[in-house]
């Protein structure tokens, strides 16, 4: 498991536990217990914006939707929801990423940063709603 993912994990249960209700502030924790305050990986956008990305269209169980990324449009949102659309119709991409991640998006020869991460790590734990 990354970083990233114990990051998403952490973020949403601090909601649920109630430490927050902010999944912003949420993120900020976990990210700044698991890399140091202000660190590059603390800081990395790719990830960050997944997971808010999922929050904003109220994929995650017990966030509601809402505008939580101070960017109106991102990838990396578009990426997380696209793939919880393709895990949803075939759930066996989650043992695969780098596949989940080329039909996300359409073998571009992008590489991933993180974003997958995120999205298995909620859908292992079945954050992920819907």
């Amino acid at each position: 498991m990354s970083k990233y993912d114990q990051a998403a994990i952490e973020a949403v249960e601090l909601i649920y536990q109630g430490a927050t209700n902010s999944p912003v502030e949420a993120w900020d924790i976990a990210t700044s217990e698991l890399f140091g305050k202000g660190s590059w990986g603390q800081k990395k956008g790719c990830p960050k914006n997944a997971f808010l990305g999922l929050c904003e269209e109220g994929c995650i169980e017990g966030i509601p939707k809402g505008l939580y990324n101070t960017r109106r449009k991102s990838k990396n949102k578009d990426y997380a929801i696209k793939a919880v659309k393709l895990i949803k119709v075939q759930p066996n991409l989650l043992e695969n990423i780098k596949e989940l991640w080329n039909k996300v998006t359409n073998n571009s020869g992008i590489s991933h940063n993180h974003q997958m991460d995120v999205v298995k790590a909620l859908s292992k734990k079945n954050y992920i709603q819907g």
